[in-house]
């Protein structure tokens, strides 16, 4: 039987007060921060920011910039040498005694970010909670490699996925099985053990794919690499890019002149119909009707 959904949303205050100046409601709001680019904060989450009362960051991969949103008055209180035992009982503290928390992670909360944990844990103490979804650093990566990584006709998938290490990933989901699938696959937290994962993705994939080498993404200090898959590891060791990086291997990266259906004259659909005498207009009053 699936787990029923866990529901703890924070009731706001009411919408007449201005959002820039409204006093967040006590509870946890668990933030992505993006991949570290100020300016790839989500609107909604640079708002968070500009209002809470505590911010907890992990100070090992969210630069200082971010917090240039906070307020001079907020409590800050950086997370990289604390444990969940420690992290947990702060904020829980915070929000009883009438304060907005925001969590900030790195990336997107969705993805290798642990809330699942706080998140149990917070709906267990009965405190209110959310989280706002961030950038994460493929999507980063993929705009500055100016990359579609669907094309069709060549790729229509992505894997977000990493390799087994401390953190041991499910044996159904092995890289060189996921790498069968020859998609864009974007490996995470697999630096440190970058010969394996060449290894893996060498079973499936040609030795000449491109693998872009994503190096700390968004921060003043990135590194961004298309390099064949064969040389992935050696590269990754010359250039010393163990600490957060991300890898895109990708059929997608090669350059090849594709076009895709949308756009094409001969592709018709709701809003271009055949028929070119029927409006835009005609066409979604026909949908309403349909869908009545």
């Amino acid at each position: 039987m699936a787990s029923p959904v866990i529901s703890h949303k924070i009731q706001d205050f009411p919408a007449a007060a201005s959002p820039q100046v409204a006093p967040l409601a006590p509870g946890v709001y668990i933030v992505g921060a993006g991949p570290g680019d100020p300016e790839l904060l989500t609107v909604k989450a640079q708002r968070l920011l500009s209002q809470a009362d505590v911010i907890l960051y992990a100070n090992s991969l969210v630069p200082q910039q971010i917090l240039a949103w906070t307020r001079p008055e907020a409590e800050r209180v950086g997370t990289a040498t604390l444990t969940l035992e420690s992290i947990l009982p702060l904020m829980i503290e915070r929000v009883r005694s009438g304060k907005s928390v925001i969590r900030l992670q790195s990336g997107d909360p969705s993805l290798y970010s642990a809330i699942h944990e706080q998140i149990q844990a917070l709906a267990e103490a009965e405190v209110p909670f959310e989280v706002v979804p961030g950038i994460s650093a493929y999507q980063a990566a993929a705009a500055k490699l100016n990359a579609e990584l669907t094309i069709p006709g060549l790729v229509q998938s992505i894997i977000l996925t990493r390799i087994s290490g401390r953190t041991q990933v499910p044996e159904a989901e092995d890289l060189a099985s996921l790498a069968a699938h020859k998609t864009s696959l974007c490996l995470y937290l697999s630096a440190r053990h970058v010969e394996e994962s060449q290894t893996q993705l060498l079973k499936h994939y040609e030795p000449d794919t491109p693998v872009a080498i994503c190096f700390r993404i968004g921060w003043p200090d990135e590194q961004l690499l298309v390099v064949p898959l064969s040389e992935m590891a050696k590269t990754t060791r010359e250039k010393d890019l163990i600490r957060t990086t991300l890898y895109i291997i990708s059929p997608a990266l090669r350059g090849q002149k594709v076009r895709s259906r949308l756009y094409n004259p001969e592709h018709t659909h709701l809003f271009r119909p055949k028929d070119r005498s029927v409006t835009p207009s005609d066409a979604t009053q026909d949908a309403v009707t349909l869908e009545s």
